[in-house]
């Protein structure tokens, strides 16, 4: 498997937890279990302490997403690295998996499993994804979905790296209520009407006050 590959196993984590809604559901080895997927061998090592693990690693891993998505390209990088540091791996050149069409072995770097623990495990797989995905892709790829109240984390494989939204629900609710906001806009009075964009470019003005600070 090719190491970006395993950074899904980060967006995978981070998304257990919707903060804004408060919506938690990493909890249980059920659901431990079910990141790590089936036949995972690993995950027949899970203890209870794996939960806890997990769940410390998953604040630490959506600080890295949300300083991508806020443009703190060296804050990502800083909280990754740390992360990297804590939860080290071992690659390993492995070619059991796949051939090519006469039979030979496709060499490719793949991370052995030399962990203290499956929560640990998991972890460092996932950093690593995400560091070559980040590193081969760039730091903006790594974003923070704008449909509030989601927040999920997700990975920009657009080619005009332009993604906003975690899924394509996401991306509908937030042009319907974008739409619906226009109509009520067109529709109301004249007065209320200027009242109104008078209104949003204030808020905008003092947003954007607020950032510069």
């Amino acid at each position: 498997m090719e190491l970006a590959l395993y950074s899904d196993y980060a967006v995978r984590l981070v998304n257990t937890e919707q903060p804004a809604r408060g919506v938690d559901t990493l909890t249980s080895l059920d659901a431990v279990r079910a990141l790590f997927g089936t036949g995972s061998q690993t995950a027949r090592r899970l203890t209870d302490g794996d939960l806890t693990r997990l769940r410390a690693v998953r604040g630490r891993l959506r600080a890295v997403f949300e300083a991508a998505a806020g443009g703190e390209e060296v804050r990502a990088v800083d909280l990754l690295n740390a992360l990297l540091m804590d939860f080290p791996v071992s690659p390993q050149i492995s070619g059991h998996e796949y051939r090519d069409e006469d039979g030979r072995p496709k060499w490719h770097l793949h991370i052995a499993d030399h962990a203290a623990n499956a929560g640990a495990s998991y972890t460092a797989t996932a950093c690593m994804g995400l560091a070559v995905h980040l590193t081969e892709h760039g730091v903006e790829r790594l974003g923070i979905c704008q449909a509030p109240p989601c927040r999920n984390a997700y990975l920009d494989t657009s080619t005009n790296r332009s993604r906003r939204y975690c899924s394509d629900r996401c991306a509908t609710r937030a042009n319907v209520a974008a739409y619906r906001a226009r109509k009520r806009l067109e529709s109301a009075p004249a007065g209320e009407a200027a009242e109104r964009s008078g209104r949003t470019a204030e808020a905008s003005q003092e947003s954007t006050a607020g950032a510069e600070r």
